[in-house]
C-alpha cells in the first residue's frame, strides 16, 4: 500500500503482534514525519505454539521493521507481566538492546524469569510506580492505574505535541481488586477532560454484555465453597493472579487449612510478590513436602496448571505421577480459571482424569470461582463515557472481537472508529484517521535455544513427518551409475506392510531399485539425477500403496 501523506505531527500505531489474535502483544507508537519518526514500543509478548508447529517452545513477534528502525526506537514499556505482554522480553530484547520501563511487580517477575534461564542477558529496567508520568524520546508517558487480573496492569497516556493517546492495555473497572491499586476513575475522567484524541482498547470482552464480577467476589465464593469440602481441596488458577492467590490463602485460613504450593511458577509469583508487600498478614504458605504430613481436611493445594499444560503440577496429580501429591476419592478441585481458546483438549484430558478418580470438581460454571480481568460492554461503555476519545482503534482479540468492539463503539458515537490487524500502519492523530501503509510483520519461533524464522528451523519438515513419516534412502553405484547393492530403505512412522502383507521396504526398494535402472545408461553417471528419480519413485509407490505423500531423502554414495 503506498503511503498516505503524512506530516511532522503524526501519531500512528504499527501493531507487530496481538490484533486479530489473543496473545503476543507487540504494538508500536510513532510520531513525526514518515522518514523520521520516532517509536515506542508498548509490550513484548508470546504466544504458545499449537499443533501446527510440532516442538516448538513459545512464537513471539517477527521483528525484522524494529531491526531495520533501531536508531529511531527510543525505549520500551510495559503495561503489565502477563506472558502475552512480556514473555518475550529475554528472547528479544538481545537484538534491541533499547531502555525499558515497568513496575516492580513485573520487573521483579522478569528478573526472576531470567534467573531461570540459563544464558539469559542482564535487562536494566527503569521502574517505574503507577500515576508516574515519564519522557521517554518525544513520548510523555503517564502510567494510569488499571484493574486487571495481576498486580500494578497500567494504561498509557502517550502525550506528543500532537495530543494524547490512550493505550489501555488489559483491563477492567473493579473497585476491589484485592491487591494494589484500583482502577484510577478519576484520573481517566481527568484525561478525558484534557482530550483523548485516540484510544486504542482491549477488546477481549467486547462480546459480552454487562460488567464483570469483582475479586471480592470470587474471594468470599471460595469461602463458602471451601467450608462445604470434607477432604482435600486443590486449586488451580493463573499463577500470576496474585489476587487470588490471596483470596485462596485467606477462604482457606478462614477454613482452617494450610496451604501448600506446587509448582515452579506459583513460587516464583509468590516469593515476588512477597517481597512486594502483596501477601502481609497471611500464614505462611508450605513447600509440597508438608502435604504427607498434614490432616486431610486440613490442607489446600495451591497448584499450577489450569490449563492443562501436560507437566505442571495439576495435570501431573490428576495423571497419578506427581512424586509427593496424590488425589482421593471425595477430595475437591477448584478450577479457579477461565480455558483459553485453543487449550480445551488439555485441560478435558486433565478434567478426565481427575473425575476417574472419583475426585469432585469445581468450575466457573458451577460458582463463582473465577472472573475474568478484561471489560464487558458495560464497562466499556463507562471508560467512553469518562475519556470521550474521538478516534478508536480495537486490539487485543481475535476478529470477533474487534469487529463487535468496533460496532460498539460506533452505537456509543465515536466519530472515527478504525480497524487494523498485524503489520498495519494506522494514522490516529493529524489526519484522517485509519491504515495510512504496511510494516514487514509475522512470527518467529523459539526451537531449543534457536529463535528464528519457523521455516529456517525444520518445522514444515517436522509438520510432514507428523502427518505421514519418512523414507531414508540409500545408494550405493559404481562409476558408470549401477546398484552395487540393494538399496537401503528405513522408514519412519509408516505401515510395516501393505493391505495383502507385502512388508512395505520391500515395496519401496522395488520401486526405487526399478527406477535407477529405468534412468538411461548414459545419465545414469549423473548422481543427482540417479537420487531425485529414486526419491520420486518411492514418494509415488508409498502414495499409492498408503495414500500419504511422505517425506522422502535419498543418498548416492560413488564407488
Amino acid at each position: 500500500m503506498a503511503s498516505a501523506k503524512t506530516n511532522e505531527h503524526d501519531i500512528v500505531f504499527l501493531p507487530l503482534g496481538g490484533v486479530g489474535e489473543i496473545g503476543m502483544n507487540l504494538g508500536l507508537y510513532g510520531f513525526g514525519p514518515e522518514a523520521n519518526r520516532s517509536w515506542l514500543i508498548v509490550d513484548c509478548g508470546v504466544s504458545f505454539a499449537g499443533p501446527d508447529l510440532p516442538g516448538i517452545d513459545v512464537v513471539v513477534p517477527d521483528i525484522k521493521f524494529l531491526e531495520d528502525e533501531i536508531d529511531n526506537v527510543v525505549g520500551m514499556v510495559i503495561t503489565h507481566a502477563h506472558e502475552d505482554h512480556y514473555g518475550a522480553i529475554l528472547h528479544l530484547w538481545p537484538y534491541l538492546k533499547v531502555p525499558v520501563y515497568a513496575t516492580d511487580f513485573t520487573a521483579g517477575l522478569l528478573a526472576a524469569k531470567a534467573e531461570s534461564e540459563p544464558g539469559s542477558e542482564d535487562i536494566p529496567v527503569t521502574i517505574v510506580k503507577q500515576g508516574e508520568r515519564h519522557q521517554i524520546g518525544p513520548f510523555d508517558v503517564e502510567f494510569v492505574a488499571m484493574a486487571h487480573s495481576i498486580p500494578e496492569p497500567c494504561a498509557l497516556a502517550i502525550r506528543t505535541p500532537a495530543g494524547l493517546v490512550l493505550h489501555t492495555g488489559d483491563w477492567k473497572i473493579d473497585p476491589t481488586p484485592g491487591v494494589g491499586l484500583p482502577i484510577d476513575m478519576d484520573r481517566l475522567a481527568a484525561l478525558g477532560r484534557e482530550g483523548v484524541m485516540a484510544l486504542v482498547c482491549d477488546s477481549t470482552n467486547a462480546v459480552r454484555d454487562g460488567v464483570s464480577p469483582s475479586e471480592a467476589d470470587v474471594a468470599e465464593e471460595l469461602k463458602s465453597v471451601m467450608a462445604k469440602a470434607k477432604h482435600r481441596i486443590a486449586v488451580t488458577t493463573f499463577a500470576s493472579n496474585v489476587a487470588r492467590i490471596r483470596a485462596i490463602a485467606e477462604a482457606a485460613a478462614a477454613n482452617d487449612r494450610n496451604v501448600v504450593v506446587v509448582g515452579r511458577s506459583m513460587h516464583r509469583v509468590i516469593e515476588v510478590a512477597g517481597e512486594l508487600g502483596y501477601l502481609e498478614g497471611l500464614p505462611a504458605f508450605h513447600d509440597e513436602e508438608a502435604f504427607g504430613y498434614l490432616p486431610r481436611d486440613k490442607v489446600v493445594l495451591l497448584c499450577t496448571g489450569s490449563q492443562g499444560e501436560n507437566r505442571a503440577a495439576l495435570a501431573r496429580i490428576a495423571a497419578g505421577d506427581h512424586r509427593n501429591i496424590a488425589l482421593s476419592k471425595g477430595d475437591m478441585v477448584i478450577f479457579s480459571s477461565r480455558t483459553i481458546p485453543g487449550n480445551e483438549k488439555a485441560v478435558g484430558e486433565v478434567l478426565n482424569n481427575l473425575a476417574d478418580g472419583d475426585v469432585d470438581i469445581i468450575t466457573d460454571k458451577d460458582a463463582l470461582v473465577h472472573v475474568s480481568g478484561h471489560p464487558r460492554r458495560g464497562e466499556l461503555e463507562q471508560l467512553y463515557k469518562l475519556v470521550q476519545p474521538k478516534v478508536v482503534l480495537p486490539v487485543h482479540g481475535e476478529p470477533l472481537h474487534l469487529g463487535a468492539h468496533a460496532a460498539f463503539a460506533k452505537e456509543l458515537g465515536v466519530p472515527e472508529v478504525v480497524r487494523g490487524k498485524n503489520g498495519d500502519i494506522v494514522r490516529l492523530v493529524s489526519g484522517k484517521a485509519g491504515v495510512i501503509d504496511q510494516a514487514p510483520f509475522g512470527i518467529m519461533v523459539k526451537d531449543g535455544d534457536i529463535l528464528d524464522d519457523p521455516e529456517v528451523t525444520g518445522v514444515k519438515e517436522r509438520r510432514k513427518l507428523s502427518y505421514a513419516g519418512a523414507a531414508v534412502i540409500g545408494l550405493v553405484v559404481n562409476r558408470a551409475g549401477d546398484l552395487l547393492d540393494d538399496p537401503s530403505v528405513t522408514l519412519l512412522g509408516l505401515p510395516d506392510t501393505d493391505d495383502d502383507g507385502e512388508p512395505m521396504e520391500d515395496i519401496v526398494m522395488k520401486a526405487v531399485a526399478g527406477a535407477v535402472k529405468s534412468v538411461p545408461k548414459a545419465r545414469r553417471k549423473d548422481k543427482d539425477l540417479i537420487g531425485e528419480a529414486a526419491r520420486k519413485a518411492a514418494r509415488a509407490e508409498i502414495l499409492d500403496v498408503w495414500g500419504k505423500k511422505t517425506l522422502c531423502k535419498v543418498t548416492v554414495t560413488r564407488l
